[in-house]
């Protein structure tokens, strides 16, 4: 089943009624505003403004009512605020390909080749109101942030003109919720200042009502002194904030830029004159959501990946175009293998070409002596004992047999042992048996010997 995008969404928000309200990751934080807000107004209603109406008559009804709706316009402007999506830039699939570039200063891989890393220039230049503005390099959103764009650590999204983080709404405040936020504290300034102003009026209604002194007074009515001091230690605190946000909305300024760049004394190239950027804040027209949350995740085609090296720059001088490490690392094993085949082949061949020279210097150096020997003794012997000499091969005899040839043919006839013996170096050794050839011919000598004693 597909799923929706704020399903798989990578960022901390969370989301309710089907990605319908997008809190951030502190929405908790949201109850305890609502009950700082929402207790008080109850126990104005009851303690207060309920005795306070008879004094009044008609007028102690509108009293009522002004503090009701106060109130839940307070708590519409907070849960607008904590539940819309502040102005998050979506996370971009892969890094823009278009602003790759190649550090001068390569690595040296186990090859030793050199293999330049690819890197993002960390800031670009773009153009505002006719300045130059540097735009930083989102790692985890993978995108150059617009301008006044900054990346939020506890949502972990890109904000467009980030303000800062509230946790007392639970949500970023950007782009698009800074008009409802200002709202929402200059609201909660008003109705602090209205609870003050109505418990001191009964205070004061109750003094004059008895004859009696403030400590009286307050006695008679202690919930109206509870909510005059908690409405001045909260007047401090959403007061300032009221008058704080009206100097940035003056200066078309952020919060985050008044803190940041206000020690670098830096232009503010945002600034169109106080006019101007009130309406900015007020009477334009809110971006819609560059998220569509509700909408189904669209399944991307996987992208190959592109690992883009730089070659030497002859050979790019001679029109030789980038080739991938891949490709380079499968031709050279490729090499290597085809190396160690031929170095296992040209060892096989030498090995064979030493044994094969070996058997015939053998063959040869047996030969000819066995033709001297028989030549001087008998022609018949001669024949047998060079026939039998080109029968033989390298696996023909041993060194012992050799050896018992010739002790033979020392005492019949020195010629036939030097015969014996020469044909004995063109085997190989690990027998011990007399070849039947050596045999033959030591007794075809023998006998030759006997019948020319004769």
């Amino acid at each position: 089943m597909a799923k929706r995008v704020y399903q798989v969404w990578k960022g901390s928000n969370k989301f309710f009624f089907g990605g319908r309200l997008v809190f951030g990751p502190d929405a908790k934080s949201l109850l305890v505003t609502v009950l700082l807000i929402l207790i008080p107004s109850v126990l104005f209603c009851t303690l207060v403004v309920r005795h306070i109406r008879h004094e009044f008559n008609n007028a102690g009804y509108a009293i009522l009512v002004v503090a009701i709706l106060l109130a839940i316009y307070v708590l519409g402007l907070l849960l607008v605020t904590s539940a819309r999506d502040p102005g998050i830039v979506p996370r971009a699939s892969h890094p823009p390909e278009e602003d790759f570039n190649y550090e001068s200063s390569a690595s040296v891989d186990a090859s030793g080749r050199h293999t330049p890393s690819l890197q993002f220039p960390r800031t670009k230049e773009v153009h505002v109101n006719g300045m130059v503005v540097r735009v930083k390099y989102c790692d985890t959103c993978m995108l150059y942030r617009p301008p006044r764009c900054s990346h939020c650590s506890i949502c972990n999204n890109c904000v467009e003109k980030f303000d800062h983080h509230c946790p007392w709404v639970g949500q970023c405040i950007g782009m698009r919720n800074y008009r409802y936020f200002f709202m929402f504290v200059s609201s909660a300034t008003i109705l602090c200042i209205y609870v003050f102003s109505i418990s001191a009026l009964y205070i004061k209604i109750l003094m004059n009502r008895d004859q009696g002194t403030v400590w009286r007074a307050m006695k008679e009515s202690p919930a109206s002194v509870v909510l005059m001091a908690y409405c001045f230690i909260s007047l401090w605190f959403v007061g300032g904030l009221t008058g704080f946000h009206l100097y940035l909305i003056g200066t078309n300024q952020t919060t985050y830029e008044n803190f940041r760049y206000r020690a670098d004394s830096r232009l503010n190239v945002y600034n169109r004159g106080c006019v101007n950027n009130f309406i900015e804040v007020f009477c334009t027209a809110i971006k819609p959501s560059k998220n569509k949350f509700r909408s189904f995740v669209q399944q991307e085609v996987q992208r190959q990946p592109t690992t883009r090296t730089r070659e030497p720059e002859a050979a790019d001088e001679a029109g030789v175009g980038p080739r991938s490490k891949i490709e380079d690392d499968l031709e050279l094993g490729g090499d290597l293998l085809k190396i160690s085949q031929r170095r296992n082949v040209d060892a096989n061949n030498d090995d064979f070409d030493i044994r094969s020279r070996g058997s015939n210097v053998g063959r040869r150096d047996s030969s000819d002596t066995a033709d001297l020997s028989l030549d001087q003794q008998n022609p018949s012997v001669q024949s047998d004992a060079r026939h039998s000499s080109w029968g033989r091969g390298s696996n023909v005899g041993r060194r012992d047999s050799s050896d018992t040839a010739d002790l033979s043919l020392d005492q019949q006839n020195p010629s036939v042992q030097s015969d014996a013996r020469h044909s004995s170096w063109g085997r190989r050794s690990g027998s011990w048996e007399i070849a039947p050839d050596v045999a033959a011919m030591t007794a075809a000598a023998a006998q030759n010997r006997s019948n020319n004693n004769q």
